[in-house]
């Protein structure tokens, strides 16, 4: 047996397939919960504009305040998760996403929705060390790639949920009739997981013979890939707030893509993303490719944002070229999400994940202030090149992911 393979066992006992399915569902069910909320605010901003007089800079630093609190969250929870479990940790972030989205639409003035910004943050912070804790402890090893793909998928769909919800309420009714479905929406979620929280339990990890276990709950810092991982997605964050808030714009400067088209793009963007998710499932069941997998996903994409960027295109390519883009992206996911797994001692899933994972909080925080000043000053091809740069920087951090684990267990 491989020290990898030891560092992270299968479940003990055999898992059927109705349990995987069951504790998977559950799991995604949240994931969807936690991307819902980071679009609660952002589909409102015509109105909350106008609502409490501020600029849109201003309503921009509300998710600047949302992914900063979620961050520090993010690493500290973790810790949270390997010391209570993962069960409780989720059952509070659930309640604090429903309280902040009931609080949001009771705000009367910004500072209001500004707290309750910081509130959704904490909730959303607690969602991946719980979520990947759940999956690899209690999810059976051949189906932990379809795991993967499908926490993937319910993300997407929670950030297709939030406008699709709180726009056609608040034109029926009012922004803070909207909010305020979303925070029964969260709640809703809340009550079937704590119905169903026996499939969430989980028992305190067990110490491997014959491996160094992680006691110090600090020591898991000194494992190289750890940092690698962390790495790697801070660049990809970088990616996906590229293509969620500029790319498609950039493109309709560079080619003159209609407004209807390119409203399309993001939405085409997801949907294919989700669907390479799903082929990406049966892809990870073999976890030795997945660093190739990783780079070949990505390699394409940056191949279509290159495209996108230097290639004379007709209109109705370009979201075709944006479809590309996100199918193959979308493969890479669950083989990504593999290469954190294969870095991570057992007893120490949830802080490698909290710290790992807070590296997408800190890159949608950054990438905006980069790219969003080339766009002030009508960059758009550099902000395509920009974006085919990034992906090639994810393919070389998969691979040196791979190096370093590689290393240390010779070494070890």
């Amino acid at each position: 047996m491989s020290l990898t393979s030891t560092l992270n066992p299968p479940p003990l006992n055999p898992v059927s397939l109705r349990q995987d399915a069951g504790v998977i569902g559950l799991v995604g069910l949240a994931h969807m919960i936690s991307h819902f909320s980071q679009l609660l605010l952002a589909p409102l901003f015509p109105w909350l504009k106008d609502e409490f007089a501020v600029s849109y800079a201003q309503l921009g630093f509300l998710m600047t305040i949302f992914f900063v609190v979620s961050c520090a969250v993010q690493a500290v929870s973790g810790f949270w998760v390997d010391r209570f479990g993962p069960g409780p940790i989720l059952f509070a972030g659930l309640s604090l996403i429903g309280i902040a989205a009931f609080g949001y639409s009771l705000s009367t003035s910004y500072w209001m929705l500004a707290g309750f910004a910081a509130l959704a943050g904490m909730g959303n912070g607690v969602f991946h060390p719980v979520d990947y804790t759940l999956l690899n402890r209690k999810v059976s090893g051949p189906r932990l790639g379809h795991a993967y793909s499908v926490h993937g998928i319910t993300g997407s769909l929670g950030w297709a949920l939030a406008p699709a919800l709180v726009v056609p309420l608040t034109f029926a009714y009012s922004w803070r009739v909207a909010l305020a479905a979303a925070g029964v929406l969260a709640f809703a979620v809340l009550a079937v997981l704590l119905l169903q929280r026996d499939k969430l339990a989980l028992p305190v990890a067990p110490s491997v013979k014959g491996v160094a276990a992680v006691d110090n709950s600090l020591d898991f810092l000194k494992i190289p890939a750890v940092w690698m991982c962390f790495a790697f997605f801070f660049w990809y964050a970088i990616v996906l707030s590229v293509v969620q808030a500029f790319a498609p714009e950039a493109a309709r400067q560079l080619h003159a893509v209609p407004l209807g088209l390119v409203a399309m793009c993001l939405t085409i963007y997801m949907v294919c993303s989700a669907s390479g998710m799903v082929l990406g499932g049966f892809l990870a069941s073999d976890t030795a490719k997945c660093e190739r997998i990783v780079g070949a996903g990505f390699g394409v994409a940056a191949v279509m944002a290159l495209l996108l960027a230097l290639a004379s295109l007709s209109a109705w390519m370009v979201p075709v070229l944006f479809g590309a883009m996100g199918f193959a992206s979308g493969i890479a996911g669950p083989s990504r999400d593999l290469l954190v797994k294969r870095s991570t001692p057992e007893n120490a899933s949830g802080r490698v994940y909290g710290v790992v994972y807070s590296g997408l909080d800190i890159g949608q925080a950054i990438s905006p202030l980069i790219f969003g000043l080339m766009m002030d000053h009508g960059q758009y091809r550099g902000v395509l090149l920009g974006l085919a740069m990034m992906q090639g920087v994810l393919i070389a951090s998969a691979f040196n992911v791979r190096r370093v684990r590689r290393t240390a267990l010779v070494v070890g």
